[in-house]
């Protein structure tokens, strides 16, 4: 939701980038980046290589976006979105080796990271499993409580909002205008109808109407009440480089600014 007390309403434009592994290649970062503020970049666990992760962060570098890290669960087969099980210790443990491993290709190529966004089932675990959001806040805010801690926005996402903020970490509410949620502001499991969206200027007027109003449709019917500072986009998404151009012109002529927090 707008800011009132800001003469420039604002909010920042994420996409999950860096997600090549080796020979595969997933997404169009060198296109996607020029049209974002911010970027989560894989860590080399759900997706992404040491190479890829280079790459990625001289581009954005080169388009001055800002940098994240998006750590996941170890499943390349499984691109993080299937649950594993994992002690609290050995989640947190893979955090911190990913956010490690992403920081020292940042710092040789004279960037500095500014935030952490999880992954896929990493992320839908955090909101609901309370000792595990505990364990990768944790885990941030020990590796650098300087990082800025993306969270879902809304009623869903008070469990890792609540783990971020016990750990000194600052807050950045997210919404996902590619994405359907469910009436309880979880986002809607991919199997079902209507949970991924692809048309650009959809993805476009929902951006809209969620930074606008604050509000944001659910698959029922329903309304959520949000107030996200962050607006993510897939990148694996088929439209995601005509989506992130279609928002952001959309939030021009909104008068909203679009940049990183």
């Amino acid at each position: 939701m707008l800011d009132p007390s800001s003469n420039s309403p604002s909010v920042d434009l994420n996409a999950d980038a860096g997600e090549s592994f080796g020979s595969w290649r997933k997404g169009s970062d060198e296109a996607l980046i020029p049209h974002l503020s911010s970027i989560n970049v894989a860590c080399g666990a759900h997706a992404g290589d040491p190479s890829t992760m280079r790459t990625t962060v001289r581009h954005a570098l080169q388009h001055g976006v800002a940098i994240g890290a998006h750590p996941g669960y170890p499943d390349l087969e499984g691109f993080g979105r299937r649950e594993m099980s994992m002690t609290s210790h050995e989640l947190a443990d893979h955090v911190m080796t990913q956010l490690g491993a992403l920081d020292a290709i940042a710092r040789s190529e004279g960037a500095t990271l500014r935030h952490v966004k999880p992954h896929g089932a990493m992320h839908h675990r955090m909101v609901h499993d309370d000792e595990a959001a505990d364990a990768v806040a944790a885990a941030i805010a020990a590796f650098n409580p300087n990082l800025i801690f993306f969270g879902l926005a809304g009623p869903a996402g008070e469990v890792m909002c609540q783990a971020a903020e016990r750990h000194g970490l600052r807050l950045v509410a997210e919404a996902f205008p590619d994405r359907g949620y469910l009436a309880d502001g979880r986002l809607a499991p991919r199997s079902l109808s209507g949970a991924v969206i692809d048309d650009p200027n959809r993805i476009a007027e929902r951006a809209v109407q969620v930074v606008t109003t604050g509000q944001l449709g659910t698959l029922d019917g329903g309304t959520l009440t949000l107030r996200p500072r962050t607006l993510c986009l897939h990148g694996d998404g088929h439209t995601v480089v005509e989506a992130a151009a279609a928002l952001r012109a959309a939030l021009h002529r909104e008068g909203v600014t679009v940049q990183a927090p």
